[in-house]
């Protein structure tokens, strides 16, 4: 079942500002959001679960650092 999450969930799952990720959203490098009715708006959780693993994917382990076991 598709989950929407709205504004005050996303800001704690997502360490950004709101006017960043309208910036994103704007430049189609984050999910965009919902119209739910009036001024309500949501984003769809699978998205922004699937944004941020790429985010997590993309991270480089710097030269030098070994990963503990």
């Amino acid at each position: 079942m598709t989950r929407v999450i709205r504004k005050p969930e996303l800001l704690s799952r997502v360490p950004l500002s709101d006017p960043t990720i309208w910036r994103l959203e704007k430049a189609g490098r984050f999910p965009k959001r919902l119209q739910l009715g009036g001024n309500s708006v949501g984003w769809i959780e699978e998205e922004i679960e699937a944004w941020l693993a790429e985010r997590m994917a993309a991270r480089t382990i710097p030269q030098g650092v070994i990963e503990a076991r």
